[in-house]
């Protein structure tokens, strides 16, 4: 059986090749080539359909199934390939965030949710100290492995916040130095104007 690194490897794959059937310029073979990959992917849609509707039919249970189905990774990433996944995107993302929660948290962060539109997803992240450079990044990317992961689906991903905070009073040592430079440059201008009086 093929691990979930391996299959989401070959689903970006399917993905690639579809996108690359869809730039080469129309031929007879181009064409019949998009037609049978679409024509796959409706049959297959329409099977795993019909099998989410009859485990959903079969017993009282059957809403729990879906759920775990849609918990597994390698069937998340199959239904979401074919739009069948039980929980919507927003769910989707929101689970992401409060999955990561506790390990922001003890980076003094937070994740909030702020805006989807059209598969485009804005996350806010809060920090109660100062970041930037690296440590901003890693963040960045501990929230962006968690949402890519959980909703691989959307078509966008916008981090605000972390840019330029300074919320903890600490000033960079570049910008005292900068600051003590024009004072003196200053200083020095309103000596010549006073001098020369």
């Amino acid at each position: 059986m093929a691990s979930e690194k391996e299959f989401q490897q070959k689903v970006r794959q399917l993905g690639t090749l579809v996108g690359e059937l869809d730039r080469i310029p129309g031929s007879g073979s181009t064409a019949a080539a998009r037609e049978l990959v679409q024509l796959l992917m409706e049959v297959h849609g329409a099977g795993l359909e019909r099998i989410l509707e009859l485990v959903f039919e079969s017993s009282a249970n059957g809403e729990a199934m879906i759920g775990i189905l849609g918990r597994d990774p390698i069937v998340r990433n199959l239904l979401l390939l074919y739009s069948l996944h039980p929980e919507d995107l927003e769910t989707r993302v929101l689970k992401a965030l409060d999955a990561i929660s506790p390990r922001l948290r003890k980076l003094d962060c937070e994740a909030e949710l702020v805006g989807i539109h059209d598969g485009a997803i804005q996350v806010r992240l809060h920090n109660s100290g100062h970041t930037h450079g690296s440590a901003a990044k890693n963040l960045r990317s501990i929230v962006e492995a968690q949402v890519y992961e959980m909703a691989p689906d959307l078509t966008s991903l916008t981090m605000l916040g972390l840019e330029g905070e300074t919320t903890s009073g600490f000033v960079p040592l570049e910008s005292l130095v900068k600051h003590s430079q024009l004072m003196r440059e200053l200083a020095a201008q309103g000596a010549e104007v006073g001098g020369a009086d």
